[in-house]
Formats: structure tokens, C-alpha cells, sequence
């Protein structure tokens, strides 16, 4: 457990331990979830790639892609159609 001081401006210094765990650093923006009651604090850059990652889950198969080389074949395919126009 870790414990933090508000400022009078409302602001407080995460222990470098959680930053490390948090994986954040100077400039990184943090992200406060709400659930269940209870409040927490989430590395938002990691927040969006599993939000990306999850938006995006099955498309590989619903296109049709099994292996490297259908999505290698997919992109050189990609790649003509972008040339010729």
C-alpha cells in the first residue's frame, strides 16, 4: 500500500513504485475508472491499445486470414491495387 498528500491545488505525486507497476513516466496521461465503488488508476495508452485490440478481435478470421501468409498475400494484393490507380 502506498500513500500520496493532495496539494491545495488538488493534485498528488503517484509513488514511483506504482508509476513503475503502472508502467507510466513524466508526460504520460493516467486514466480514473470508477467500478464497483471503488476508484482506479490505468496507463490510458494501454487502456487504448486493449480497447483497440478488443474493437478488432475475429476480424482476422472473418476476413479469411489463417497464417502469415494470408495476410502477406492480402497486403501484396493491397499494395497492386494501390499502384495501379
Amino acid at each position: 500500500m502506498e500513500l500520496a498528500k493532495i496539494t491545495s491545488k488538488g493534485q498528488i505525486t503517484i509513488p514511483v513504485e506504482i508509476r513503475r507497476k503502472l508502467g507510466v513516466k513524466e508526460g504520460d496521461k493516467v486514466l480514473f475508472v470508477e467500478e464497483a465503488g471503488k476508484i482506479y488508476i490505468l496507463n490510458s495508452s494501454m487502456e487504448a491499445l486493449k480497447e483497440a485490440q478488443a474493437a478488432f478481435a475475429g476480424e482476422a478470421e472473418r476476413a479469411g486470414l489463417k497464417n502469415e501468409d494470408d495476410v502477406v498475400a492480402m497486403m501484396k494484393e493491397f499494395r497492386r491495387e494501390r499502384t495501379v490507380e
